[in-house]
């Protein structure tokens, strides 16, 4: 089981004392994660907040570092997040990744989210670069597959990977990285006896090479450009997000910041020269939240050290507690 001891003095914000109980913000009621489960434990109630402070792959795939940074920084803005409809908030602490252990991040990261599940918190995780994906997916797999009854005749449990991206990251390598976190998922269910179904939304036309178009055509993947999918077309992107879910019962929902303008988040690995609109996603993540099947979140590629007068920081937060919120509706 891991439990990382997470640093609550980055949880600071403005005190509206005099607003009451109404007036409170995230750093007034976030709690560690307790390292126990039981009586007088949290278990069970809300979110639990987990930092991915990693960014080997970024530097794997020759993109530009600083991701590491990302969940401090996160904290920091989330602090004043308004309380609202969720109350129960948890930190469940930072995995780090030093010396390009990335592997080994990524496992700890997996077991990390996976006593999170067993211990009924909705999992948010703050990244760190793309590389995320491949340490949340294997913590909801490892929560499933402990839970796959019938041992002799199981049932592969139909997790939908949901992912607002520039880029498939379907990637061929000789070593892991940002870039290739989903062909290993596919690689990972292959090897499970799993189906693969991952839908990404706002692909690049111009991110992506001939070859990995044609590796998620090998591999049943859904997908909308990112010009298919202006605020006019709203209805028509939300048709297809529900065709999608329909088909599975398990959702991760992992959102690559760099899907968004530049403009609107500068501090990323790689900025969109179109991006999709805020106005866009986030009817879309209301609409995978409020499905009743989302196990699992994260943000990704968060770069600090890129931002422009917080406006990366601001956008990762309000999506993080747009997600909190139905969570704790």
């Amino acid at each position: 089981m891991m439990i990382h001891s997470p640093d609550m003095t980055r949880w600071q914000g403005r005190v509206d004392a005099e607003e009451g109980v109404g007036g409170r913000r995230w750093h007034q009621i976030v709690k560690p994660l307790s390292p126990l489960a039981g009586e007088g434990s949290n278990d069970g109630k809300g979110i639990a907040l987990i930092g991915f402070a990693c960014d080997a792959g970024v530097a794997r795939n020759h993109g530009r570092t600083g991701a590491k940074e990302g969940p401090a920084t996160l904290r920091r803005v989330l602090g004043n997040m308004p309380v609202r409809r969720c109350t129960a908030i948890t930190d469940a602490g930072d995995i780090s990744c030093t010396d390009d252990a990335l592997e080994s991040a990524q496992q700890e990261l997996s077991d990390t989210v996976a006593t999170v599940l067993d211990r009924g918190f909705l999992p948010l995780v703050m990244g760190g670069g793309h590389e995320i994906a491949y340490g949340s997916f294997g913590g909801l797999a490892q929560h499933l597959a402990s839970r796959v009854q019938a041992p002799q005749a199981p049932q592969a449990p139909r997790i939908g990977v949901i992912n607002l991206d520039a880029h498939f990251d379907l990637r061929m390598a000789e070593r892991a990285s940002s870039g290739t976190p989903f062909r290993q998922i596919a690689e990972d269910c292959e090897r499970r006896g799993w189906p693969f179904h991952y839908c990404c939304l706002g692909i690049s036309d111009f991110a992506n090479t001939q070859a990995l178009f044609d590796r998620a055509r090998q591999l049943g993947v859904r997908w909308l450009r990112d010009e298919e999918m202006p605020p006019a077309q709203l209805p028509q992107v939300q048709a297809f997000v529900a065709d999608f879910l329909k088909d599975v019962d398990h959702v991760y929902f992992t959102i690559c910041l760099d899907v968004l303008p530049a403009a609107v988040a500068p501090g990323v690995s790689a900025p969109a020269a179109r991006g999709v609109p805020l106005e866009v996603v986030e009817p879309v993540l209301d609409q995978i939240a409020a499905s009743g099947k989302l196990r699992l979140a994260d943000v990704a590629e968060f770069n600090p050290g890129y931002d422009i007068d917080q406006r990366t920081a601001r956008v990762a937060a309000r999506l993080l507690t747009r997600i909190a919120e139905h969570a704790g509706h």
